[in-house]
């Protein structure tokens, strides 16, 4: 492992790491953490306006959230990606605090992402199941089953975890894919059900339609995931960033035009939001007499839900485990299984802390409200880590970069203008996810629960902090 100046301390030995994922299997998990198909059927509610939001996120949050992760991992390609780059750029308790809060952030997001799975799952059985689309003992259920599968593999090694994440990508892609095909054939035969005019695509100013900006950058993340694998990744200097262009390249496209697919098979006021994707396709193939691929395209989505999680479980189970080794943590997060070779401690604890957030989301509102809750708390402790990611990557210029390195095109002012522009968009995502939806039936607990919840998270993990350093 490459052990920099400012990283993990050099005394700890982590060399049974192994180095499990080829260029493949990167490319497959950028898919599968870059893009979701939840976040569709929520740009699509919008009307043709989400596009022109697309585009802009694009150009305001996911161009210089690309060059930036491809830069600096190309810089400093170890083991905690996200945490190693801002210690190295601001000190200790600067990492402490972004590999932390992006970890925390991803407790919350586990169940929201179950909880739109379960939904999807539904769809498998016809309509024969309807009735659980408002089972809190459902949604659970079906939750801590996802959890426990995510989980094992895993723990069990990244080569055979890594099986589960690009099952996934095949999984989210499909559908994602045959929507885009069931919806020119809608429109081709009966017309689009949303009409495209020049003033429909003007993003509208009201709140509910600016929170939903926020959501847009949200999906547009994830692209830093791979980065925090830096030692299982084979030659991880050159492939992360090639890796890194292509699907960038592919999850742009296929956002955009699962987006217009979308609207073309359905008008924006009926598209639901957890189950919006399923239901445009269960629509459509019904008018275009193949009903029966609906059930095939609901278990797609299932398996490629599952495989995201096992991802996003792999990529922020890495930071406890780094963490650790710098002794901010427990000295047990930095043990890796004999065995297996992974951080095994650093994930059953996640795992643990998971499971209680798919029980805490469901405190006093309906599941939908849940799912909007957790949302917003993982928008919120995902963003934070951004910013200080943004600003290393600043900072980080003054450093001198071997021949090695891949650079943002056009050098130190282009990489500056860049981390300024998508530190910019990343503040404002944060104060809009803030706000509670506006089909939220009790919106001071929602804020307080967002709010609180966040802080509450943040506070726990300076006490982990301060502890760790009397220690």
């Amino acid at each position: 492992m490459t052990v920099p100046e400012v990283g993990i301390a050099k005394e700890v030995p982590v060399a049974h790491l192994k180095r499990a994922m080829g260029f493949r299997d990167l490319i497959l998990f950028y898919l599968v953490t870059g893009f979701s198909l939840r976040w569709i059927a929520q740009a699509a509610a919008a009307g043709p306006s989400s596009v022109v939001i697309w585009i802009m996120g694009a150009l305001a949050f996911y161009v210089p959230l690309m060059f930036t992760v491809l830069e600096l991992s190309s810089r400093h390609p170890d083991e905690g990606g996200l945490y190693a780059w801002t210690r190295r750029a601001f000190g200790e308790f600067p990492g402490y605090l972004s590999g932390y809060l992006y970890w925390s952030s991803n407790l919350p997001y586990f169940p929201s992402l179950f909880y739109f799975t379960a939904a999807n799952a539904l769809f498998i059985f016809g309509h024969r199941f309807d009735a659980l689309q408002n089972s809190q003992p459902y949604f659970i259920i079906f939750s801590m089953l996802a959890l426990a599968i995510a989980v094992g593999l895993n723990v069990v090694g990244l080569n055979v975890g890594k099986w589960l994440h690009n099952l996934g990508a095949v999984g989210l892609w499909v559908p994602g894919i045959v929507l885009v095909g069931m919806g020119i054939a809608a429109a081709h035969l009966y017309g689009s059900a949303t009409p495209f005019t020049l003033h429909s695509f003007i993003p509208s100013t009201h709140l509910r339609d600016i929170i939903f900006w926020s959501t847009i950058a949200f999906s547009l993340s994830g692209l830093e995931s791979a980065s925090m694998l830096g030692d299982e990744i084979e030659d991880a200097r050159r492939n992360i960033p090639r890796a890194l262009l292509i699907a960038g390249v592919l999850v742009t496209i296929l956002y955009i035009a699962s987006t217009v697919a979308m609207m073309l098979a359905l008008p924006p006021q009926e598209i639901q939001n957890m189950q919006g994707i399923i239901h445009a396709i269960t629509l459509v193939a019904t008018k275009l007499g193949i009903p029966w691929i609906a059930t095939g395209i609901a278990l797609l989505i299932t398996v490629g839900c599952l495989g995201q999680a096992g991802a996003w479980f792999a990529a922020a189970g890495r930071l406890p485990f780094v963490i650790g080794i710098d002794k901010r943590l427990p000295p047990a997060f930095a043990k890796i299984h004999p065995k297996w070779g992974t951080p095994y401690i650093s994930l059953l604890v996640q795992a643990v802390i998971a499971a209680v957030f798919i029980f805490a989301g469901q405190a006093g509102t309906s599941v939908v409200g849940a799912y909007n809750v957790l949302v917003s708390m993982s928008v919120i402790a995902f963003f934070i880590p951004y910013l200080l990611m943004f600003a290393a990557m600043i900072k980080l210029q003054s450093e001198p970069a071997g021949p090695e390195v891949i650079r943002v095109p056009g050098g130190t002012p282009v990489a500056i203008a860049l981390a300024a522009v998508g530190f910019t968009t990343t503040t404002i995502s944060i104060g809009l996810a803030m706000l509670p939806a506006d089909d939220e039936p009790n919106k001071p607990l929602a804020v307080i629960k967002i709010v609180g919840l966040t802080a509450a998270m943040i506070a726990v993990g300076v006490g982990l902090y301060v502890a760790g350093r009397r220690k």
